[in-house]
């Protein structure tokens, strides 16, 4: 039986939040793991934008953006009920998933890479960054998780983008008056979920 191919690249925040729903709902695909520098044309072929995720189905059909990745896996099966009752999770996660896809994920990229952009020094895109920061500790005072006392797709969305922004800088993580991100963050990297999201594979390549 044919299994749905995704291809991924470790790293990459997209790809993690798109594998993580599908190891979340028990979801049996064939991963392919690319160099994002020598794209397959199997890859470019099935998504012409050239990122990743992209998750192409048996009977052909090519979901390439990462949320709609997680809205497909959980919906055929969601065993960690990360949707919510009447998929309560994912109208509550839409604003904040919108808000770090687009702002916040431009303040992280310039904060990771301030050396092109060298209009404003590094402390600039950091300090942009940390409205959104500063909005997820409030929401993590109240709760452990995004949405209440149970982890769901808000949490699994938003945690590559924010691990990644608390790599940039370590030291400053550290010290950075947010505790309860900080807990929330190392929950995640120490889970089994994360454990099997960073599995290591080899990078796929077309049999000859």
């Amino acid at each position: 039986m044919l299994k749905p191919i995704l291809y991924s690249f470790r790293r990459c925040p997209y790809a993690m939040r798109a594998r993580s729903a599908l190891i979340a709902s028990r979801t049996d695909i064939e991963l392919r793991e690319v160099v994002l520098r020598d794209k397959p044309a199997e890859m470019l072929a099935a998504s012409p934008k050239g990122s990743v995720p992209v998750l192409v189905l048996p009977a052909g059909k090519v979901i390439d953006e990462s949320w709609d990745i997680m809205l497909w896996a959980l919906r055929r099966r969601d065993p960690l009920n990360w949707l919510g009752k009447g998929e309560c999770c994912v109208a509550a996660s839409l604003s904040c998933v919108e808000e770090n896809d687009t702002s916040f994920k431009q303040d992280l990229d310039r904060y990771k890479y301030p050396e092109h952009h060298p209009e404003q020094p590094q402390s600039f895109w950091r300090n942009a960054g940390e409205q959104f920061l500063q909005k997820i500790e409030m929401q993590l005072n109240a709760a452990p998780f995004l949405l209440g006392e149970h982890f769901s797709i808000a949490d699994a969305a938003l945690l590559p983008f924010i691990r990644q922004f608390a790599a940039v800088d370590k030291d400053w993580f550290a010290g950075s008056p947010y505790p309860a991100l900080r807990f929330w963050l190392d929950r995640y990297t120490s889970s089994e979920l994360f454990s099997q999201v960073m599995q290591k594979f080899p990078v796929w390549k077309p049999e000859p």
